[in-house]
This record gives C-alpha cells, sequence and structure tokens, in this order.
C-alpha cells in the first residue's frame, strides 16, 4: 500500500512536470531509482549520466554507449573493477590484469581511458587505482572517439565510473560478504537529509575487506572511505562536494605472473614465485571534487567541476633477470614507488533550443588538467643467483638465497624519479557540438569540434607539443518510437613523446573512427539491444628502433593500424522476475601499412596481428526470481564467458603457439524482500584453467598469469 501510494505520488509529479513544459532534472531521475527500481528492469539504462555531459537519450545517441547498473553489479557480487566487470559490455577483455591494482581493459584492439565521474583519470600507463564499487553507482562504456569527453585519448573509447550521490531520500544498506581464499568484506551506504528543508543532503560510503589469493602468500586489503555532501543554494543552483579515499595494502606487484621456456599453462593453477616475508605494496588514493550545477532556465544548464587526484604509492615489483632453458630462473624485485598530482577542470553548458522547425541540442565545453605523475623504478634486487637458481619443479618459497631487497628510500622520490622515471601533461581543450534535430526530432544530425592545446613529456625526454582539430558528425533516424540507425564519424589524437632514429619531428598519433549501427528498445522498453559495425585507423604510433640497441631509447613511426568488427549488447528485463545480460563482438586488429623504415623488417610486416584482444567475445549473465507464491523473491543466477582466437599481449612466440580459448562458467542463488537480500555465487564451475599470457622475446620465455579455480561467495545485505 505504501509502495503504491509513493507511485502515485511520482506520477502526479511527473504529470505536472509535463503540464508545465519542464523537463526532468537531475534530482527527479535520482528519485525515480530510489522509488521504482525494485519494479523497473534492473540491467537498463535509459540516459546517460550528468558526468557524461549528453542530454540526449541513449536510444537516440550516435555511438554504442553501454551502461553497467548497480544491480547487475550486486547480482554479479562484482567488488572492484576487475573482478568479472567486463562481462557485461561487448569485446571487453583484460589481457595483462595486473592483479586488482589497476583495471587496463581492452575493446576494439587498443587499451580504452579510464574516467571517473567525468574526469580523464589516466596517469600513467597503468593507472588508476581500480576503484572499489561501495562508492560506485554505474559505470558508462562509450565505444570509439568521444570527442565530446576525451581531450585527447586512444580512439578506442573509453569507460566513466559514476560515484553515488545524494538522492534526498532517507536510507540505508549495510552488508558483509565472505568467501573463497579468506574474503571477508563489510560495506555500509548511508543516505540522507542533514536539513529539515532538504537543501542539505548527504551519502556516506564505507568498506573494508581483506582477501588472499588462490596463490600463496598473496593478499589485497582494501579500504575505502566517500562522503558527499550536496547543498541547493537555491531553486536553479546545486554545489556537490565529494571525497574518495581508498588504501591498498597489497603483496608485491608482479607475484602473479609465471614465467615459463616452452609453452603457456605448463605449472599448476596456484604455482607463484613470491617468497613468504616478501615487503608488500601500499598504495593511497585521494580524490576530491567539487561540482555545481545552476539551471540558468528550462532551456539552458551550466555545469562547472574541478577535481584533485592524489595518488602515493610505495612498493616493488618481480620480474625474473632470466630464464633458463630447463626453466629455472633468477628472480629479481625491482622497486615501485609513485606519486602522482593530477588538477583539473571542466565547465560545459547544455542547451535545448528552437529555430523554426529544427530542434538544437547544443553542448559547449571547456576542459583544462595539469597531470605529474614521477616512479622510481631504478633499483632492483636479484632474489636468486647462478649457485642456486629457483627452480618452478620444486619451489622453494622460503627465505631467498640473497635475502629481501633493501631500497633507499632516504632519498626523496622526486630525486629517484629523475634516471626516467617521470611523465607529465598538461592542456586545455574547447569543444562545441550542436544536435539539430528535423521532422519533429525523428531525424538527428550532429555536427562537432574539438580543439586542444597540449603538453607532455615522458620518462626524462623533452616536453612535445601539440595543437589538434578534431572533427565529428553523426546520423540519428528513428524510424519508430522503439527504433533508430546511426551512423558516425569521429577522430581522435594522442600525444607521443619520444626520440626519432631519423632526427624528425615527433608527431601526434592520430585515429578516425567510422561506425554504423541499429539500436532498439522492446516491449515499451523493457530491453534493448544494439548492434554496430565499426573501423577505426591510428596513424604515427612510436615503437622501439628494431635496428638499435635495447634502452637506446629510439624510436620510428609504426605505421598504420586497422582495428574492425561488429558488436551486439541485449540488456534488459525479458519477463517479469527475468534479466538478462547477452553480448558478443568480433574483432580483428592488424597493420594496414607499415612504416618506410620497417620495410626490410622481418619484425612487422602487412596484415600482421596487432596483439592484445580475443577475435571473439560472448557474455551472458541471467536472473530469474520468483514472482509470486511460497517461493517468492527466491531466484536463481548463471552466466558464462567465452573468448577465443585470442592474441598475446607482446611478442609472438617464435613456435606460432596461442594462449587457449578461454570459457568459464558462474551460478549462484539468491533470496529478497524489502529489506534483506542473500546472494550465493559460485565461479569458474567447472574449474578450468583460466589464464591470459605472451611471449617476451627478451627473456626467451612465456609468461602468464592464472585466474582462481572454483570458488563460491556469500552475502547478505540489510536495507533501513
Amino acid at each position: 500500500m505504501k509502495r503504491s501510494f509513493i507511485l502515485f505520488l511520482l506520477s502526479c509529479s511527473t504529470a505536472a512536470f509535463a503540464q508545465t513544459g519542464e523537463k526532468k532534472n537531475d534530482d527527479a531521475k535520482e528519485l525515480d531509482e530510489v522509488v521504482i527500481r525494485g519494479n523497473a528492469n534492473k540491467y537498463k539504462e535509459d540516459d546517460a549520466s550528468q558526468s557524461l555531459r549528453l542530454k540526449t537519450p541513449l536510444l537516440e545517441v550516435p555511438q554504442n554507449i553501454q551502461v553497467v547498473t548497480i544491480d547487475a553489479l550486486k547480482d554479479q557480487q562484482v567488488i572492484s573493477m576487475s573482478d568479472g566487470l567486463i562481462r557485461n559490455v561487448s569485446g571487453l577483455v583484460r589481457m595483462e590484469h595486473w592483479g586488482d591494482m589497476y583495471t587496463n581493459i581492452t575493446a576494439r584492439g587498443s587499451q580504452i581511458q579510464a574516467f571517473r565521474n567525468g574526469f580523464n583519470v589516466v596517469n600513467s600507463y597503468w593507472g588508476p587505482l581500480t576503484e572499489d564499487m561501495s562508492f560506485v553507482k554505474n559505470i558508462e562504456f562509450v565505444k570509439g572517439p568521444a570527442g565530446f569527453m576525451l581531450s585527447s585519448g586512444d580512439p578506442s573509447g573509453l569507460y566513466n565510473v559514476v560515484t553515488k550521490k545524494p538522492t534526498g531520500i532517507s536510507k540505508g544498506e549495510a552488508s558483509f560478504t565472505m568467501g573463497s581464499f579468506d574474503l571477508y568484506r563489510a560495506a555500509l551506504d548511508l543516505d540522507g537529509k542533514l536539513s529539515k528543508n532538504g537543501k542539505l543532503l548527504y551519502r556516506l560510503n564505507m568498506a573494508a575487506q581483506n582477501k588472499k589469493s588462490h596463490r600463496a602468500n598473496e593478499y589485497n586489503n582494501r579500504y575505502t572511505i566517500a562522503p558527499v555532501i550536496s547543498y541547493q543554494l537555491d531553486d536553479k543552483t546545486k554545489l556537490t562536494l565529494e571525497y574518495n579515499y581508498q588504501r591498498a595494502n597489497m603483496s608485491n606487484v608482479g607475484s602473479f605472473y609465471v614465467f615459463a621456456p616452452n609453452d603457456f599453462a605448463t605449472l599448476p593453477v596456484d604455482f607463484t614465485t613470491l617468497p613468504s616475508g616478501m615487503p608488500g605494496t601500499v598504495i593511497h588514493d585521494h580524490s576530491v571534487y567539487a561540482n555545481l550545477q545552476h539551471n540558468i532556465n528550462t532551456n539552458w544548464k551550466l555545469t562547472a567541476q574541478v577535481g584533485r587526484f592524489m595518488y602515493d604509492q610505495e612498493g616493488s615489483s618481480m620480474w625474473p633477470t632470466s630464464v633458463n632453458a630447463d626453466g629455472t630462473m633468477i628472480r629479481n624485485v625491482g622497486i615501485w614507488d609513485a606519486r602522482s598530482r593530477m588538477t583539473m577542470g571542466q565547465a560545459f553548458v547544455n542547451g535545448d533550443v528552437q529555430t523554426g522547425a529544427i530542434r538544437h541540442r547544443i553542448l559547449g565545453g571547456l576542459d583544462m588538467a595539469n597531470k605529474d605523475y614521477m616512479a622510481d623504478w631504478s633499483q632492483s634486487h636479484n632474489l636468486d643467483d647462478s649457485t642456486k637458481f629457483f627452480d618452478p619443479r620444486n619451489p622453494d618459497l622460503g627465505a631467498p638465497v640473497n635475502g629481501y631487497p633493501q631500497f633507499d628510500r632516504e632519498t626523496p622520490l622526486a630525486e629517484r624519479a629523475q634516471t626516467g622515471g617521470t611523465i607529465d601533461q598538461a592542456y586545455t581543450s574547447l569543444y562545441l557540438q550542436d544536435e539539430l534535430g528535423f521532422f519533429k526530432n525523428t531525424v538527428r544530425l550532429t555536427l562537432a569540434a574539438r580543439y586542444t592545446d597540449l603538453k607532455q613529456s615522458q620518462y626524462g625526454g623533452a616536453p612535445d607539443k601539440a595543437q589538434h582539430f578534431t572533427p565529428r558528425a553523426g546520423l540519428s533516424v528513428s524510424i519508430d518510437k522503439e527504433t533508430s540507425i546511426y551512423a558516425l564519424y569521429d577522430q581522435a589524437f594522442i600525444p607521443q613523446s619520444g626520440i626519432l632514429s631519423n632526427g624528425g619531428k615527433v608527431q601526434p598519433m592520430t585515429g578516425n573512427n567510422s561506425e554504423i549501427g541499429i539500436k532498439k528498445e522492446w516491449f515499451g522498453g523493457k530491453w534493448s539491444t544494439n548492434a554496430s559495425v565499426y573501423r577505426i585507423i591510428k596513424n604515427n604510433e612510436l615503437t622501439s628502433d628494431p635496428t638499435q640497441p635495447v634502452g637506446s631509447g629510439l624510436s620510428i613511426e609504426l605505421g598504420q593500424k586497422v582495428s574492425e568488427g561488429i558488436e551486439f549488447d541485449l540488456r534488459g528485463t525479458i519477463a517479469p522476475g527475468l534479466n538478462l545480460v547477452a553480448n558478443y563482438a568480433y574483432t580483428d586488429s592488424r597493420l594496414l601499412k607499415v612504416a618506410q623504415s620497417l620495410e626490410d623488417s622481418s619484425i612487422m610486416k602487412v596484415r600482421d596481428i596487432v596483439p592484445g584482444f580475443a577475435k571473439h567475445t560472448a557474455n551472458v549473465w541471467l536472473t530469474y526470481q520468483v514472482q509470486e507464491g511460497i517461493l517468492r523473491g527466491a531466484g536463481i543466477s548463471a552466466g558464462g564467458t567465452f573468448l577465443g582466437d585470442r592474441n598475446t599481449y607482446w611478442d609472438p612466440s617464435p613456435d606460432g603457439k596461442k594462449i587457449d580459448d578461454y570459457l568459464k562458467l558462474d551460478g549462484g542463488l539468491f533470496w529478497q524482500n524489502d529489506k534483506l537480500k542473500i546472494t550465493a555465487n559460485v565461479f569458474n564451475i567447472l574449474n578450468e584453467y583460466l589464464y591470459s599470457g605472451s611471449y617476451y622475446a627478451w627473456l626467451n620465455a612465456y609468461n602468464w598469469q592464472t585466474e582462481a579455480p572454483r570458488n563460491y561467495r556469500v552475502s547478505i545485505a540489510y536495507k533501513f
């Protein structure tokens, strides 16, 4: 009765909005999330978040954009960005896992950019620290170049992590999770008002986790706190202040890599080279946001936000100095202390105006950023020597013969990083877009352009500067109220730093994306499908000069690379209680042209595969919850992931060996009512040997890292 009354009030307020001609604002969307999420479909979103800047419904956007909802994350018991999240979107793979430290998602043949609340938080090739799901509302994946977000970055796309904000509804949720490998996790989510008039709101998320691994001596403990305060200054203006803190205490970075001279997957799934007693790695990750939203009038809205990101790491990484033909090796530990400081600001305006018979959805914005990253990789220590190699066939994980490393940390990191451990970037970028709607907005033409002025340096080199203009054009046509077809042409560029062997000037890497697709809502929007075909071309990418000694620092232009493929995504509520996520992608990434300096080289040839993707990816996740009767609230979940024709991340093996196809099946049971939910899942039900890996020519060895064998998680969540 209470829920029916609330829904009645919500429908009345929606009708009032319609009568006054006003658009639903972000607060109303938050109310929708709180009130009707339980009855609406759990896995489908119709609109992008405010931080993605677009005011166009996703059905009408001429681009492949997929949103992973908080309900999907909870049902799948995803607790961090690197914890099975990618099954929810077509074509995503993680070839180099980096444990639970960095996400590093690959799509359309390249690593995609990492965003948080609309800010590009990439501070180095490896970062940022993977987000804990305790403070995440949803994750948006934008396929292909996205000029409306990317000042610079790989044209394969981006993902945007959207954090939880106050909703204005007093509520809370406490949860506890336990599972295999000594996983113990507690989380708390509080949401409510700090003033009686509802102008001052808060949201507080906290989590603590202890977690070991299927490999000996590994651990990853996480602690998170994320308070948010919003204040409605007046009827038109809202200020939101947010702070996220993550602390990670983990074992040595890189210990999960396994090396062997002859083939992949030749050692037990739980094999490790990590000795007991090895000092671990500690990471502190702080992010602070201030966001101001001002409704100028019913047609125009201004958003301005600033972000400060501070990252500190003290630790080390394991990597062998050598791997012998019989499999024995010398293990090495290298220092990895790092510090990152990023300050970013954005201001953008959204407008919706009519000129005659043409509707204009206007987006204009300014992006500015200053990023500084420094790291010490200059110190290393061999754990073994030629008098006593480490033998994987008879591993001794006790104290190593050469003892544990004693690194110099008395010298300030800024001094230690000057030997080649600095990455700096600063840019200013302007963006303007007009989406013109014709024939009662059934035909939409998007015309846009971005101008970026950027300066950066890497690894102690001289600063490189670049100014670049990137156009964007898209067409979306509504066949009916539930179907649209689209075409897109967009460009991107990535400034590069290095020294060319021929003494020439380093040019930015440029890329363009051509894409067509069809989007359809089914049965009144309960579920949706999205199918797309794309082609991405990248020019002028730098690579080390194969004719020069290793470590020379000299580079050449690789040539031209092409990635092309098809993608299909389905998500939503298929029938009452039945929710489904299913997707498939075909990806092919190859060299289209070889630079002139490589034409006589046997290393790179036209049509050679660009490493780091799976040609076929397919995923499914299904949940069914009983709607009536004595079993009401009980449900079952099942899912699977298949990766076929995988390509290694670095070098092709000399004998043509490839990593195996990948098949993982998961499933579980759950029960819930209005207050309580109990979830139990088993992962890798078939107990398959799951891994990803590559070949490293300079070590003459295969390298891989395994995923956990069959394991389980049980969680209980209580809403109040």
